[in-house]
């Protein structure tokens, strides 16, 4: 049944009366020889703007493949993406509006409709362009935007998507609560309205300074050996974080330059804070922006066996009872 209804509609008899068509001598209201090129011409040119952008996009990939140009790339397909929108508006408003008179009053139409009807999208296009701008971020960078945290695995006109990651149980409460307890993916993929900029901060944890400045707390009793817990903390700290010596010259000075961060802030210190219960050693240290997971999984076990060895406990909160109210035994 399908394939003789198909048959009717291609070999439906098609006319033209004072420009308009007709088919089954039924006039298409709208619808006239010439509309209908134009129609065909959007088409064929919205077909050809896709396959230009497909072969450049794969030009791209192939020219700057690889890792470590994984920026430029990023930047040359937002580019293409740029370049092809205008094309594209510019050839499907030729096609269509020959007239300057028409295409004024038609832009005023639907400029009216998209301030009423698209406000969220417009708002997320002028976000994907402030983005861009701004420099705010690019593809890679580990971000927190909209309530998200999590790497940023695609840049798009009104979206931003994000491989989601976990908290630490410093912010485990935060809103939405996760599972995971650190900074890892969840394997969740989220989307976030490039809108967000406009009303919430934007964090970045690797623009142009690919680091984390990291702590790790260290309770023990004030009977105990505090300068040689120090120094276990300072030691594991040493041996398994970013050393100084992997930065050039060059990069200090402009990180010292452009946000005054000096030499000695690479360095691994100890701070201590006297509570009621025990003395809180905190190692303050800088490390890479991923796998920081692994870092203090290294650093703990070094530590607690430097500990054990020192014979120093971890101190824990203690109670002291100093009175018990009476208590009455009665035998019936």
């Amino acid at each position: 049944m399908l394939g003789v209804l198909l048959a009717a509609i291609t070999t439906a008899p098609v006319t033209t009366d004072n420009g308009a068509l007709r088919v089954f001598n039924i006039r298409l209201v709208g619808i006239s020889t010439h509309s209908a090129h134009k129609l065909l011409a959007t088409v064929i040119f919205i077909l050809l703007v896709v396959a230009l952008r497909y072969a450049l996009r794969g030009l791209a990939s192939l020219v700057l493949g690889g890792e470590r140009l994984k920026r430029g790339r990023f930047w040359t397909r937002q580019g293409i993406n740029l370049f092809l929108a205008i094309v594209m508006v510019i050839g499907i408003t030729s096609i269509w509006f020959d007239d300057p008179t028409r295409l004024a009053t038609a832009l005023g139409l639907v400029t009216a409709g998209l301030a009423f009807a698209l406000q969220k999208v417009v708002t997320s296009v002028a976000g994907y362009f402030v983005i861009l701008r701004g420099n705010t971020f690019t593809v890679g960078d580990r971000i927190s935007m909209g309530g998200v945290r999590g790497d940023v695995i695609a840049l798009g006109f009104i979206q931003t998507t994000i491989m989601e990651m976990g908290q630490p149980p410093a912010v485990q409460s935060a809103d939405p609560a996760m599972w995971v307890k650190s900074r890892q993916f969840t394997g969740r993929i989220v989307t976030v309205s490039n809108s967000a900029i406009f009303d919430t901060p934007i964090f970045n944890y690797t623009r142009d300074f690919p680091f984390i400045f990291e702590e790790m707390t260290l309770p023990i009793a004030y009977h105990d050996d505090r300068a040689k817990a120090e120094q276990i903390l300072l030691d594991a700290a040493q041996e398994h974080v970013v050393d100084i010596n992997e930065l050039t010259h060059e990069a200090r000075h402009h990180l010292n330059e452009k946000y005054g961060v000096l030499a000695s802030d690479f360095q691994p210190r100890v701070y201590m804070r006297l509570t009621d219960n025990w003395v809180e050693l905190t190692v303050r240290f800088i490390t890479r922006d991923h796998r920081i997971r692994d870092v203090k999984d290294k650093m703990s076990r070094k530590v607690i066996d430097a500990l054990d060895a020192a014979k120093i406990g971890v101190a824990s909160a203690t109670f002291d009872i100093v009175g018990l109210p009476p208590v009455t035994i009665k035998r019936g």
